[in-house]
């Protein structure tokens, strides 16, 4: 269960993830990724087509077509792809929904909220996603 993020957000960080797992196997089919990951084929497959749009996925037509990264891993943040795919409101609003919610206004759980909001933007903003790949192996090995 997700706190944070869309399903298709938590589905597009596993597929950027998944293709920099597998980078020596250049271009990727969505049938191998949704196989992989247990993720229905058409949604992974719209939801890295949207990256693509971004510059962080791109897509190969044809017979032997799929998804490659854009760019190298270590030039990939995992932030950037919470930017594509979910925009990054939930770390400027409040969390529970009260308008005007701010340091002068707080809502019941603003300090709270602010202190995790402030640690997870942090870690996804320094976190590129070359540092992921054997634990991303040894999850997709576990599914």
């Amino acid at each position: 269960m997700t706190v944070i993020f869309s399903k298709k957000c938590e589905y597009g960080l596993q597929g950027v993830l998944y293709l920099a797992a597998h980078l020596e196997e250049k271009v990727t089919s969505s049938e191998d990724i949704s196989r992989a990951l247990g993720i229905p084929k058409e949604f992974i497959s719209k939801i890295l087509q949207s990256l693509t749009e971004s510059g962080i996925v791109e897509s190969k037509k044809g017979k032997n077509g799929g998804f490659i990264l854009a760019k190298a891993p270590s030039k990939i943040r995992l932030i950037d792809i919470v930017a594509a795919i979910d925009g990054l409101d939930i770390f400027n609003s409040c969390v529970i929904g009260f308008p005007e919610c701010s340091p002068d206004h707080p809502c019941p759980v603003h300090q709270q909220w602010g202190d995790i909001r402030t640690k997870a933007y942090s870690m996804l903003t320094e976190e590129t996603i070359d540092n992921f790949r054997d634990r991303t192996l040894s999850k997709i090995k576990a599914l």
